[in-house]
């Protein structure tokens, strides 16, 4: 497929995980892609054409730096026509011994970030007839223990585009975004050191496994493309089915 030849796609959290695979995704179907994160990007560029690459350093948590990456975008491409808002961290533990800088780190990256990303892109993806995806989470829809800042920070986000698509309708810019479960990620990896945290949460995914990051930047690429033309304000499970179930244990 090349859905997005001539386009321009602009993927934060680039370096790993999610964002990796998505740059990746799209690169295979003939984007122009922005490659931004805080961490070196060179992995995800590997075999990727210099022509069609930026690569742009940035922490989403700083408005000034979100307002670089699209100028940046821009003035390299001409244009934006996606962007991919999935950069994200993650903090949790007993609220009651949580820190302010806990708080703020997960709020400001995982939430501001998103809200800075999609600011500086309106006006150019209103000139293109973009879209924005942003990575929100399972954890988003539901509340979990002990993960108070990322629970309502993806909850923060699952409102946000609905709010924001909304908004944008109008204006021609479609806002959606994927709710992914347990995925191998770095965010992830202590948990697949663990094989008893990790059979219990595949006891609670009716698909019995966790998703992959490819799995999540397919249905991102789709959400992104033409074939969703009429699709926004939508929040996509990519959770093997977790969010299907009332909560009641297996029969």
């Amino acid at each position: 497929m090349d859905r997005f030849t001539g386009k321009t796609v602009l993927v934060t959290g680039a370096a790993s995980g999610i964002g990796q695979a998505t740059a990746r995704r799209f690169a295979s179907e003939g984007a122009n892609l922005v490659l931004v994160d805080r961490n070196d990007m060179g992995e995800t560029a590997k075999g990727m054409s210099p022509d069609r690459i930026l690569i742009h350093t940035a922490d989403v948590s700083d408005d000034k730096a979100c307002d670089g990456m699209i100028a940046a975008a821009v003035e390299r491409f001409g244009t934006l026509d996606v962007l991919v808002n999935n950069a994200g961290v993650y903090s949790g533990g007993d609220p009651a011994q949580l820190s302010n800088e806990d708080w703020r780190k997960v709020i400001a990256t995982d939430l501001d970030g998103v809200f800075y990303g999609c600011r500086a892109a309106i006006p150019h993806l209103e000139k293109s007839g973009g879209s924005i995806v942003n990575t929100a989470s399972v954890s988003g829809t539901g509340g979990d223990w002990n993960t108070l800042p990322y629970n309502a920070a993806k909850g923060g986000v699952v409102n946000f585009t609905r709010a924001l698509a909304m908004d944008l309708g109008k204006r021609g810019i479609r806002v959606n975004a994927v709710c992914p479960s347990l995925t191998r990620t770095a965010m992830t990896e202590d948990m697949f050191d663990d094989e008893e945290a990790l059979a219990a949460f595949r006891e609670r995914i009716p698909l019995g496994r966790h998703c992959e990051p490819e799995e999540v930047a397919a249905v991102i690429a789709f959400l992104a493309s033409a074939d969703a033309s009429f699709i926004t304000g939508a929040m996509i499970p990519v959770d093997g089915g977790v969010s299907a179930s009332n909560g009641q244990p297996p029969q």
